[in-house]
């Protein structure tokens, strides 16, 4: 089998090859052809086509030669993505077989694992995952290349942009991180087993969710680059790619924040970020895609902002090639991160060649990328979206620095300096203020310019309920206490709470109001209700109002992000009858017991939980020794509510006298934070649905008693 799946790659490598140089080349001759057609045919050239007694020109010839050409890049391109399916299929046969002759099967699978962890073992170490990239990146080739009537010309160009990316990835799975490499010397019948870590269900969609975002990123990048060489006119090139990053978003969103759940599920610290440099590797191109998504409607509204876009996509796919840099070179440390190896020499020189290769054309043709317009007003949606970009930008430069500074010290002091959470939260809080700000104020401003009447008519409302909440949460700090069972921290952390939760009060609002007043216009029209007019209207203009969901789930996010003010947390060593208080909860430990299977050795507490001297729960947290990797993973047990966490975690045993030692965590409004991110996941997705203008009935003129409205079909 692994010489089938070896073949396989070789194959894929071949075809993207060709596909990257006969496309090139039938691009070459097409353009070539294009500027001979222009110019004017001399007296020597026609009397050359009129003896060759052919009706068929050179130029005709010559055009219909590349045309083929370009046909057969195009269908290698398509036919790499089988033969990468198939070196695909073959490893994950080969860790359901346990054939534990190929080395990567050996140390990322054991006999017992179930069948899901197994099919897993695709992403899970280094040689998997790059193959894992690669067959996503020939299955984004796969449908554009099916897709390539829209414009054939430039996706001729993204078609060639992504056989170059795909076969630096082929490169490496072939000749650097071969998964099919054979296992050399004595064998382990049960195989080493897969990082404990990695055994949970999560884990079985996360990876998957993340990479989909990472690798989707090149095809919006591969449009940019392919627009920018053949100097494309208009901004048609941004209307094709606006679904594909959209989509390429919702998917990184997906893997961001269900990297952040399972690092709280499982790595039993009691948080869900940590700035990690793994963690700040999926969110720097999180920051810049968003940052695009927006600055990209003004390039579409009012042709501005082309050079800052071209930047923003390619910084978004280098981004993303970066971290993968980041996890698998080595060069900084991560609880996340793959085994130090030779291979970030090879993401290192590719990153540098993609930023040359784009820096050439973006001098050679930045004249085609002049704004059509200039800013009007700071008063204007324009300036919304500017600042946006700016403060995106800012956030993703600080955790790209703070990422980046232990090597920097070393090479500069020559002493490795970390830092923590209090520095990128410094700067992430308040920018995340101002951002909140911004989505507030954003959609109530006009383009080019909004009169300051229009702004207090449409503001005063959403910022006096703002102002209300935020007077109401300073004067009664009380109230928190008797909401969560906590007793609030009076210092900054307390105060960026109270602001984020007023300004996502003021954002609330300001959506609420957007959709009220454009249902109240259809109601009146049509005289149906206003739930009605405001679903007619989301229909009626997808993107929009898809966006403004998309706004609301953030502020339920943010409103989670807030609660971390009033965590708390306590150690205890607890025999059993031992009782531990935190906030409004009373844990009593009943037993703790022990227990060994094929797969792994546990310990585990149970523990009663009381509230308001009433039991309310049992919780088992569990410490777990898996004999396959002889490594120790915490299962941390959480009881969760709209208002707290309770986070219970087995820390290990007192050598001395056997008894546990338990960690508890009370985590205030975690649970806002999941359910504001599937806010934003349905947000995006409406937003994805084509408008469909439905008929709106407009109330006829009344007639001899009769009052019934008329149908009446109108445009969106």
């Amino acid at each position: 089998m692994a010489e089938i799946g070896s073949f396989a790659l070789l194959l894929a490598l071949a075809l993207s090859v060709y596909s990257f140089l006969a496309g090139i080349i039938a691009l070459v001759f097409q353009n070539r052809n294009s500027q001979q057609a222009s110019q004017p045919v001399g007296h020597a050239a026609r009397r050359a086509a009129a003896s060759s007694g052919s009706g068929t020109s050179l130029v005709a010839l010559l055009r219909r030669g590349s045309e083929r050409i370009g046909e057969t890049a195009r269908r290698a391109g398509v036919v790499t993505f089988a033969a990468v399916l198939l070196a695909s299929a073959v490893l994950v046969i080969c860790a359901f077989r346990d054939d534990f002759s190929i080395a990567y099967i050996f140390h990322h699978s054991n006999r017992d694992l179930s069948g899901p962890y197994k099919f897993a073992v695709l992403w899970s170490g280094q040689e998997g995952s790059l193959l894992f990239w690669s067959l996503l990146l020939a299955a984004y080739g796969f449908v554009l290349r099916l897709r390539y009537k829209t414009d054939p010309r430039l996706f001729a160009y993204a078609s060639v942009v992504l056989a170059g990316v795909q076969i630096f990835f082929l490169l490496l799975v072939n000749f650097a991180a071969n998964p099919f490499g054979i296992l050399e010397g004595p064998l382990r019948p049960e195989g080493s087993g897969l990082n404990p870590l990695l055994q949970y269900p999560e884990m079985v969609i996360h990876p998957p969710m993340l990479y989909l975002g990472y690798v989707g990123f090149t095809v919006p990048f591969a449009f940019a680059l392919g627009a920018l060489i053949m100097k494309y006119p208009g901004e048609k090139w941004i209307q094709i790619t606006r679904r594909w990053t959209m989509v390429t978003w919702a998917f990184l969103t997906c893997g961001v924040f269900l990297g952040a759940h399972w690092a709280y599920s499982v790595l039993g610290w009691g948080g869900y970020w940590g700035w990690d440099p793994v963690e700040n590797a999926s969110l720097m191109p999180w920051l810049t895609g968003t940052a695009f998504l927006h600055s990209v409607m003004m390039q579409e509204k009012r042709g501005m902002l082309k050079m800052w876009n071209m930047w923003l996509v390619f910084a978004t796919f280098w981004l993303a090639i970066l971290g993968t840099f980041l996890t698998r070179s080595g060069i900084i440390s991560s609880v996340h991160a793959f085994a130090q190896s030779s291979i970030g020499d090879w993401f290192a020189w590719f990153l540098a060649i993609t930023l040359i290769v784009f820096t050439f054309f973006f001098v050679k043709n930045k004249s085609h990328l002049k704004s059509e317009h200039k800013l009007e007003s700071l008063v204007s949606r324009e300036s919304s979206f500017l600042f946006n970009n700016l403060l995106f930008v800012l956030l993703c430069f600080t955790v790209l620095w703070g990422t980046w500074f232990p090597k920097i010290s070393e090479l500069v002091q020559g002493n490795k300096v970390t830092v923590g959470a209090p520095f990128y939260n410094r700067v992430a809080i308040p920018v995340a203020l101002l951002l909140l700000i911004l989505t507030a104020v954003g959609p109530l401003l006009a383009w080019r310019k909004t009169s300051l009447e229009s702004l207090k008519r449409n503001f005063m409302w959403p910022a006096i309920g703002a102002i209300i909440v935020a007077v109401f949460l300073m004067i009664t700090p009380q109230s928190w206490g008797s909401v969560f069972g906590l007793k609030p921290w009076q210092d900054i952390s307390y105060f960026y709470s109270l602001i984020a939760i007023a300004l996502s009060v003021l954002v609330t609002l300001t959506v609420a109001s957007e959709f009220y007043r454009g249902g109240r216009v259809i109601s009146k029209h049509t005289g149906q209700g206003m739930f009605a007019s405001m679903v007619q209207l989301t229909h009626r203009n997808t993107r929009r109002y898809g966006g403004y969901i998309v706004h609301f789930g953030v502020v339920v996010v943010i409103i989670g992000f807030a609660g971390a003010a009033f965590n708390q947390d306590k150690e205890m060593e607890m025999k059993n009858g031992d009782k531990m208080t935190i906030g409004a909860y009373t844990l009593i430990c009943r037993s703790s017991t022990e227990d060994d299977n094929p797969d792994h050795y546990s310990q585990w507490a149970m523990l009663d939980v009381y509230k308001g001297g009433k039991q309310i729960d049992t919780m088992t947290p569990e410490r777990r020794f898996y004999h396959a990797s002889q490594q120790t993973s915490t299962m941390p047990d959480i009881r969760s509510t709209l208002n707290e966490d309770l986070y219970v975690v087995f820390e290990g045993v007192n050598q001395d006298n056997g008894h546990p030692i338990l960690r508890a965590h009370l985590n205030a409004l975690v649970m806002w934070i999941w359910m504001g991110v599937w806010v934003m996941l349905i947000g995006t997705v409406l937003a994805l649905v084509p408008n469909a203008p439905a008929p709106v009935r407009v109330p006829a003129p009344a007639r001899l008693g009769q009052s019934t409205p008329a149908p009446v079909a109108t445009g969106d």
